[in-house]
């Protein structure tokens, strides 16, 4: 972990409450696709945490939804802002387990995540098949730079206004693949635990407290004990993970 002071390159809106952000500043702390980062904006206690869609040397790429005060304010920082941001949060995915075939699935703002786990793959000579899961076609974001990648990208409404209607499930099961990765509502990932035939990863969205293991306030039920999703994960592995009731 380290805390950064970053400047705003670029921010637009990509999707229905949606926005890209693009930060230049120190990356090293970033090592692993699906690690996050912890933004300190003024008048909130406690920091928001937003997942790595891309970074390289120089720069992190966040993507995030209005969903709430803090990332109301977010909408409207401009290119020349500065960030106090703590970096280099959580595991993140562990791709040697991948096989040739990986299977990354995204559900809304669980979809930034999976874009630099795709080039990761892809660059360790992988063939990933990729499935983006929306509400509406309002809601639809980064296909295009998913199969600018050179990957065979699917899009999935629930509301059937664009692509395939239906759930990322529906698509899923008629697919062959060595493994999974995904990020999205935790619905979802009870969905999909139902129908996956090979081991998975789930990084999991979850409001948390610090944002760096000081509380148990992010907690998820594993069959080893309580892990704490920022610190232990987000990602954790399928064989590994208590669905609840």
């Amino acid at each position: 972990m380290k805390q950064v002071i970053y400047t705003v390159v670029s921010h637009e809106r990509i999707a229905r409450d949606v926005y890209k952000m693009v930060l230049a500043g120190d990356t090293s702390a970033i090592t692993a696709s699906g690690q996050f980062i912890n933004l300190k904006l003024d008048g909130f206690y406690l920091r928001r945490p937003i997942s790595v869609c891309d970074y390289d040397a120089d720069t992190v790429t966040l993507i995030y939804k209005v969903v709430g005060g803090g990332t109301e304010q977010m909408k409207d920082m401009k290119s020349g802002d500065k960030v106090d941001a703590l970096t280099g949060l959580g595991n993140g995915f562990n791709t040697a387990k991948s096989g040739e075939k990986p299977l990354l699935i995204g559900g809304g703002v669980g979809v930034p995540p999976m874009f630099n786990l795709c080039k990761r793959l892809l660059a360790e000579g992988k063939k990933p098949t990729v499935i983006l899961g929306f509400n509406s076609v309002a809601d639809v974001f980064y296909e295009a730079e998913f199969a600018a990648l050179g990957v065979d990208v699917t899009v999935t409404t629930a509301d059937g206004s664009y692509g395939v209607r239906g759930f990322v499930t529906d698509v899923m099961k008629d697919l062959s693949y060595t493994y999974f990765y995904t990020c999205g509502p935790e619905p979802m990932f009870r969905a999909i635990d139902k129908v996956a035939v090979t081991s998975g990863q789930y990084s999991f969205e979850e409001r948390m407290g610090c944002g760096f293991g000081a509380c148990m306030g992010c907690s998820c039920k594993t069959l080893t004990g309580y892990k704490r999703i920022c610190k232990e994960g987000p990602v954790m592995e399928r064989e590994e993970i208590v669905w609840e009731r």
